[in-house]
C-alpha cells in the first residue's frame, strides 16, 4: 500500500502511516483462526446437517450449528497456535505466523481462543433444541487443543488421534438436526477419519524437514518413514474406498453415487500407489491434490444423492 507523500500532504502523513496498522492486526487475528481450514470444516458440518434432514435445508438449525461450530473451530485453531508458537518459529512454513513473529502476544491469543471456543459451545447449547451437538463441539475442542496438539511432539500416532476431532464436524451437523448419532453419521465420521490419514501423511512428507527441525514426531521423518507412510496411504485409501460405498449397502445411495464414489476412490488409491512406487515430494503433492479433490467431490455426490432421492 502506498502512503501519502510527506511533501505533498504533510498534515495527513501520520494518519496515512497509522491506517494500515489496524488492518494488519485484524488480518493477524483472522489468521489465528485458520479460515481456510474453517471453510472445509463448515462445509462438512453443512453436509451432515443437510443429509440428516433428508436432503432438505432446515435453515435455522443449519445457521446455528454453522455459527457455533465456526466459533469452536476458530477458538481451537487459535489455542493450537498458542501451544505451538515455539515449534512454529522453527519451521519455515509457519515462522511468519502472528505469534512466532511477535505481532500478537500469547496472552492475547490465548484469551481470544478460549473465549471463542467457550462461546461456540455455549451458542450450540443455547440455540439448538438437543444438547448433543454442543457436547460434540466441546469434545472436538478439547481433543484438538489438549490431546492432539501436545501429542505432536511425543508420538507419530498424533495423525490418527488428530483425525478424531477432525472427523467430528459432520457428526455435529447431523446431531444438530436429529439429536442422535445414527449409522449414517458414523459412516460420515469414518469417511473423513480415513481420508485424513493419506491427506496429512502427504503434507508430513512434503514438509518433513520442517517438522524435523521443530522436533515434531511425524511418521515420514522416522527411519523407514517413506515406506511406512506409503503403505499407510494405500491401506487407508483402500479402506476409504470400501467405506465410501457403505451408503449403497445401506440403501441410502444409488447408482450415480456408486459410480462416482468408485471412480473417486480408485483415483485416490492410484495416487497413493504412485507414492509407494516412487516416494518424492512431487508424488506426495499429487496425493495431496487428489485428497483435496476427493473429499468435496464425494460429499457433493452424497448431497446430490440425498436431494434426488
Amino acid at each position: 500500500m502506498k502512503t501519502a507523500s510527506p511533501v505533498l500532504n504533510p498534515p495527513c502523513t501520520a494518519y496515512a502511516e497509522a491506517l494500515p496498522l489496524p488492518r494488519s492486526r485484524a488480518a493477524d487475528y483472522l489468521e489465528l483462526t485458520k479460515p481456510r481450514i474453517a471453510v472445509m470444516v463448515l462445509f462438512t458440518v453443512a453436509v451432515g446437517a443437510i443429509l440428516a434432514a433428508g436432503g432438505m435445508i432446515w435453515w435455522w438449525p443449519l445457521v446455528h450449528v454453522l455459527v457455533g461450530t465456526a466459533l469452536v473451530a476458530a477458538g481451537g485453531s487459535t489455542l493450537n497456535q498458542v501451544i505451538e508458537r515455539h515449534t512454529d518459529s522453527l519451521m519455515r512454513r509457519t515462522e511468519n505466523r502472528p505469534l512466532p513473529a511477535g505481532r500478537i502476544r500469547p496472552i492475547e491469543a490465548a484469551t481470544m481462543g478460549l473465549l471463542l471456543g467457550v462461546a461456540g459451545i455455549v451458542y450450540l447449547a443455547a440455540t439448538l433444541p438437543q444438547p448433543l451437538a454442543a457436547l460434540l463441539g466441546g469434545l472436538t475442542f478439547v481433543c484438538y487443543v489438549f490431546v492432539y496438539t501436545p501429542l505432536k511432539r511425543r508420538t507419530t500416532l498424533n495423525t490418527l488421534i488428530g483425525a478424531i476431532p477432525g472427523a467430528l464436524p459432520p457428526v455435529i451437523g447431523w446431531a444438530a438436526i436429529r439429536g442422535s448419532i445414527d449409522r449414517e453419521a458414523v459412516v460420515l465420521f469414518s469417511i473423513i477419519f480415513l481420508w485424513q490419514v493419506p491427506h496429512f501423511l502427504a503434507i508430513a512428507w512434503i514438509y518433513r524437514e520442517d517438522y524435523h527441525r521443530a522436533g515434531l514426531r511425524m511418521l515420514p521423518d522416522q527411519p523407514g518413514g517413506a515406506a511406512v507412510a506409503g503403505r499407510q496411504m494405500v491401506v487407508y485409501s483402500a479402506a476409504l474406498l470400501a467405506t465410501s460405498l457403505v451408503p449403497v449397502g445401506l440403501h441410502s445411495a444409488g447408482l450415480v453415487y456408486l459410480v462416482g464414489a468408485s471412480a473417486l476412490g480408485l483415483m485416490f488409491l492410484v495416487y497413493a500407489f504412485g507414492f509407494v512406487w516412487m516416494p518424492s515430494i512431487a508424488r506426495a503433492r499429487r496425493v495431496l491434490r487428489a485428497s483435496l479433490v476427493y473429499l468435496p467431490a464425494l460429499l457433493a455426490l452424497l448431497l446430490v444423492n440425498a436431494v434426488l432421492r
